[in-house]
Formats: structure tokens, sequence, C-alpha cells
């Protein structure tokens, strides 16, 4: 049974690329759950729309259960890059898994901000940020590490907190 990560934040602070990092430094498997979305949620997004609890339920269930799978058939550690910006989102992803830890980004408003706007190619725009920020319920059972540092060191911070055994999700 392989070790299964939730890499989580609002839309630009980092999650997909310190997932990549922390899958190559481990030689893991990296997921973006964007790639999971439904045309329907994309097209939806895209057009400036935030999606409803209604649109994500599918959406967490289908990463549930490749989560689960995966836990089942791999060995390498998994690190999925997920948003997972309120508790029951959490809750939703980490059912059946009682291993999975949550690793939260965490950045002011303004840089992520800065960061959506320079994004080219990509579905979010920056005009949902603010609708990110409302839904987020930061989570207390995370390894949290500020987004202010360089890619490097995020991936050098989560590296030790769970190679000291962070608390896991309960």
């Amino acid at each position: 049974m392989s070790a299964v990560f939730v890499v989580m934040g609002v839309a630009g602070c980092g999650k997909t690329s310190v997932a990549k990092r922390l899958a190559e430094k481990t030689g893991g498997l990296s997921l973006d759950a964007d790639d999971f979305h439904p045309l329907s949620n994309k097209t939806k997004m895209a057009a400036g729309i935030p999606l409803t609890d209604e649109d994500r339920r599918p959406w967490l269930d289908t990463l549930n259960a490749e989560l689960r799978r995966l836990a089942q058939s791999e060995t390498r550690p998994v690190f999925l890059a997920c948003s997972a910006l309120r508790e029951a989102y959490r809750e939703r992803l980490a059912a059946g898994l009682p291993a999975l830890r949550f690793i939260y980004l965490k950045g002011p408003r303004e840089l992520i901000r800065q960061r959506l706007a320079a994004r080219q190619d990509h579905f979010m725009p920056a005009e949902l940020l603010d609708s990110q920020f409302a839904t987020l319920e930061e989570p207390t059972n995370a390894v949290t590490v500020s987004i202010l540092h360089p890619l490097p060191d995020i991936v050098d911070t989560i590296l030790a907190a769970i190679a000291e055994g962070s608390p896991p999700r309960e």
C-alpha cells in the first residue's frame, strides 16, 4: 500500500508544481485533480462561474476512487494536486484512506492573484480567486507551508515534515 498525499490550496498557489516536484524527489506519482474535471466543470469555470458543491461531488468521488485504487496498487507515494478547499471536500477525498495526509500551500491573496494573471492557457480565470478564498476552510490537520519561499525550499520543508511523520488525517 502506498502513501497518499493531497497538495491543496487555492488556484495559483503552486499545487501542481509542488506535487510534481515531490513525486520527482521521492520516485512517486503525481496527479492533477484538474485532469479529472468533466468538461462541464471546466466550461463553467472558464466562463467565470464558480463550481457548486453539486458540481464538485462527482469529481471528488472520482478522485477518491482513483486514490483508493492507487493506494492499493502502487508502492510509490502518490501526490494529488487538488484545491480541496472545504473540510467536507477533504473528507470526501479521504473516505476509505485513513492514512491520507494533506499538505496545505498557504499564501497571500495578491501574490496568488499575480500568478493567476500571468497564467496562459488555463481554464481557471483570476476572477474566481475571491470565490476560492471565500470557500477556503483552512485545514487544522495538515502540513502547512508558506508559498513565499522558493519551490525547492517548499519541497524540502514538506519532505522533512513527511519524514518526521507529521500527523496523518484522522
